[in-house]
């Protein structure tokens, strides 16, 4: 009786204190290749098949890692054999507390994916098991160096942007957010963690046919710009998904016209001089009206086929849409159409051609292309700071911790590309 006790509690010691619970699908063997890059973004009622197929086949072949907070192995079937796409395997890992985050199976599992999906769930469980760790470490590291391809859904899509709502303090309406941008559940955050291209500069939401999702979207936008970030927004149907390629070509899937479904591209209206909310303040309704034209958003229906698209490098390109003007007066937000697109003169862009880890270190010599001209560094307050250049690399001079702006012309297109330095 003594040893079957013994026994008892050795099991439940392995099934309850286990950090992380697997479930695997496919062959052992690890494939070594490298995936092919890029992100798919999904608005969180359930998968697009055809947006899926399209991030399958950005694994070229290899190994699939779904990480999640909670729920088991529902999609390992699903992605390994049921969209028609041939990959090597599928794993599903189950965080169950944070102590995932350093576990060495973990990790290695992370560093030979060519695939990472985020199911969705609780982004904040995401981002305080995984925010400066390894995990996210590594996942950085992928992304540039492997060429992995990323993606999420609902919570999973909430965390790939640069800027994030991370709801830690549980999630926010809009009819809450546009009374007070600065209520305690408007938790905006722009500390380092996901390191997806094209998305430096992006905060995104999902489940838009909720019509209480599009205010609370401007709200992040206008905390963003509190915060020293000007982002533009990516926000998405239940059942539509926005595919980025490694061109900044952003693709639209979804079953338009059979139903109204439709992603959102949002930006801070360049055609207006110094916009800025006029009144962004703790207690009083959001008002960032500028004439009705605060913020444009180019609305494109998600097909099938993936007939729309949106150029993430220029942000005023789209085929299968239409524009709109947004803005909130006093806390209530108008959408008026729009027959233009913004003429911003140059270019806006994210360079992903040479682009270097964050965080940087203080005085770290840093490659630009070459034949770049015009270069400037400006801090989150937009005021310049000292650079050494010698043509082909370039060095802050003196930079104490925090965000930076990198910004040079190529080719008639301005990059602005943001670091932090640690």
């Amino acid at each position: 009786m003594k040893n079957f006790f013994l026994y008892l509690f050795l099991w439940l010691n392995h099934c309850f204190g286990q950090s992380y619970t697997s479930y695997f699908t496919g062959n052992p063997n690890d494939m070594l290749v490298n995936g092919k890059g890029g992100t798919c973004l999904m608005g969180g009622a359930g998968e697009q098949d055809n947006a899926m197929r399209w991030f399958l086949q950005q694994a070229n072949g290899g190994d699939v890692l779904v990480l999640r907070a909670s729920g088991s192995n529902g999609y390992n079937a699903y992605l390994y054999s049921e969209l028609g796409v041939s990959v090597n395997s599928v794993e599903t890992i189950v965080f169950n507390n944070l102590s995932a985050s350093t576990d060495t199976y973990v990790l290695d599992k992370i560093q030979k994916a060519e695939a990472i999906w985020f199911a969705g769930g609780d982004q904040w469980n995401y981002i305080s098991y995984w925010r400066n760790t390894p995990v996210s470490t590594l996942i950085n590291q992928g992304i540039v160096n492997r060429k992995i391809v990323v993606g999420g859904i609902s919570a999973g899509m909430a965390i790939l942007g640069g800027t994030y709502f991370s709801a830690e303090n549980g999630t926010v309406t809009s009819s809450t957010a546009l009374a007070n941008p600065f209520s305690t559940n408007v938790t905006v955050s722009n500390l380092p963690f996901l390191n997806a291209p094209y998305l430096t500069n992006v905060i995104t939401d999902t489940h838009y046919d909720n019509p209480d999702r599009k205010g609370r979207q401007l709200v992040f936008m206008a905390r963003a710009n509190e915060l020293g970030n000007q982002v533009h927004g990516i926000a998405c149907d239940e059942y539509v998904a926005v595919c980025i390629d490694t061109f900044g070509l952003a693709t639209v899937y979804g079953e338009y016209p059979a139903y109204d479904e439709k992603a959102y591209f949002l930006s801070v209206n360049c055609e207006v001089e110094n916009n800025f909310p006029e009144e962004l303040s703790a207690n009083v309704p959001l008002t960032w009206n500028q004439s009705g034209k605060a913020i444009k958003v180019y609305k494109a229906f998600g097909t099938i086929d993936g007939s729309a698209t949106f150029n993430l490098n220029s942000w005023n390109e789209g085929t299968g849409g239409t524009w709109e003007n947004w803005s909130v007066n006093n806390g209530v937000l108008t959408e008026e159409s729009e027959q233009n697109a913004p003429n911003c003169g140059l270019f806006l862009a994210e360079s992903v051609k040479v682009f270097f880890k964050n965080p940087i270190r203080n005085e770290e010599w840093l490659p630009l292309p070459s034949n770049c001209k015009n270069l400037k560094i400006t801090n989150s307050l937009g005021l310049n700071v000292g650079i050494n250049y010698n043509g082909n690399n370039f060095q802050i001079q003196k930079a104490v911790p925090g965000i930076y702006y990198i910004i040079y012309e190529l080719d008639s297109i301005e990059y602005r590309v943001k670091v932090i330095v640690g």
